[in-house]
Formats: structure tokens, C-alpha cells, sequence
């Protein structure tokens, strides 16, 4: 990750300008999460409405990855290649990572989306979303990167699911990933929060073990015991005037 970047008030309003366009994206295509539906699907209407939007697919400027989102089902944790192959089924968790590059800045959110949850299910990811609410509140200047991961673990554990400890969140801004790094559990020596920061604060979290393998994609992390993971992502900005989540 590059260092710590801070943004001017400028930067930061370009950055919500971008937001609120990947915002739409990310609305539109959990709208799309139905039986029948491949992940190919969600991938061809994300490049069609970035298209439109007048930005460029963030993930396309990661090295050797060719797709403007992410999308993973189950097991799928993080960074699932998108394919005409999967198709979604009745019971599915599917979550869906997408960025947007606009006027030299990104901004990065995600979102999951169940097909006809049963009821274990839905306080699942009810539990991701509370957890991404109390995160944010913690995003103001003089609190600590701790603050916001401490928010995360506590409401992630207090149901008995698992944050996940192999990934984190991230910077953003010019560069897709910068520092800081923003763990969903809490860590020792974590830098302040000053104003000027945006941050993609990420709620990545398990129902069963936090372990997670590789796949043979070389790119799609899934869960080692095979239960189901969610992912829940803003672009936050921390503002002299406030702290604006800038992807809702």
C-alpha cells in the first residue's frame, strides 16, 4: 500500500462526486441478484453503467485482473472472478465488490445480497450491516484506526460469527489500496484519524471459522470450513466538517 495520503476539501468533493456515481452501480446491480442470474450478468451491466458514468472500472487497473467487480457466493469471501458458470440458486449469499475510477480518484464499495434467506441467514448479514453503521461512527478526527476495528469485532463476535483476520481494509483515493490498513479486529499501534483521510472501511466476517484458502483462480478467497462469508464496504471521508460516507 503507498503512504498515508491526505486529501485536500477539493479532493474529497471529487471523491463524493465519484461515490455517488459508484453508489447507483452498486444499488442497481444488488438489484440484479436473483435466481438465474450469473455473476457474468452482474459483471456485463457494472461495465455498462460505469461506462455511462463516465469513470473506469477501478479493479481493471489492478495488475493481471480483467473484470470491473468482484463477485463471490457462499464460501466465496473476497476477489471471485466473475463467470457465465455461476449462476445463482435459491438460498444463495452472493456479495458484490465494485469500483469506480473518476477524475483521478477512486472510491470502492460492497455490498451482499441473500436470495430467499431463511432466518439464520438474515441475522447474518443484518449483523455485517450493524457492524459497517458502528464502524463509521468511529471515523472522526482523534480517533484511532483501532476505534473502527474494535467496532467491527465487538458487533461481528457478539453474535458469535468471525471477523476475518487475513484481510483488511483500506486507504483510498489516487491509488486504489493506500495506507491505512484497516483490520477487522483490533491491532496494536494503529494510526490516528486525521481530517483529509478517506478511507474503504470493509466488514469481512464468517459464520463458522475465520481461515481462508486460495482458490486454483489464483484470485477468488473463500472460507476454509465452507460456510458462508459476507462483505460489507464503504468509502468513508473524514472532512474538517464532518465525517461523509460518500458510496450510499
Amino acid at each position: 500500500m503507498e503512504k498515508i495520503n491526505i486529501k485536500t476539501e477539493e479532493e474529497l468533493k471529487i471523491m463524493a462526486e465519484g461515490g455517488k456515481k459508484l453508489a447507483f452501480v452498486k444499488n442497481e446491480l444488488a438489484k440484479m441478484v436473483k435466481e438465474g442470474v450469473s455473476s457474468w450478468d452482474i459483471e456485463a451491466k457494472a461495465d455498462e453503467l460505469i461506462k455511462k458514468s463516465g469513470g473506469e472500472a477501478s479493479f481493471k487497473k489492478v495488475a493481471d485482473y480483467r473484470w470491473a467487480t468482484c463477485v463471490n457466493v457462499n464460501d466465496g469471501l473476497v476477489h471471485g472472478i466473475p463467470s457465465k458458470k455461476v449462476t445463482f440458486k435459491k438460498g444463495d449469499v452472493v456479495s458484490i465488490d465494485v469500483g469506480l475510477y473518476f477524475k483521478g480518484f477512486h472510491t470502492d464499495t460492497s455490498v451482499t445480497v441473500a436470495i430467499e434467506p431463511d432466518k439464520e441467514t438474515l441475522k447474518f448479514l443484518e449483523t455485517g450491516r450493524r457492524a459497517l453503521k458502528q464502524a463509521i461512527l468511529q471515523a472522526k478526527p482523534g480517533k484511532k484506526i483501532s476505534d473502527i476495528s474494535r467496532a467491527i469485532q465487538e458487533t461481528i463476535e457478539k453474535e458469535s460469527y468471525n471477523p476475518i483476520k487475513a484481510l483488511v481494509g483500506h486507504g483510498v483515493g489516487r491509488n486504489l489500496h493506500e495506507e491505512p490498513a484497516i483490520p477487522c479486529f483490533v491491532t496494536d499501534h494503529t494510526p490516528e484519524i486525521k481530517a483529509g483521510m478517506a478511507l474503504a472501511i470493509e466488514v469481512m466476517y464468517a459464520l463458522g471459522s475465520p481461515e481462508v484458502v486460495m482458490e486454483n483462480d489464483g484470485w477468488t478467497i473463500s472460507t476454509r470450513d465452507g460456510k458462508i462469508a459476507a462483505l460489507y464496504e464503504e468509502t468513508v471521508a473524514v472532512s474538517k466538517n464532518g465525517t461523509f460516507v460518500l458510496t450510499t
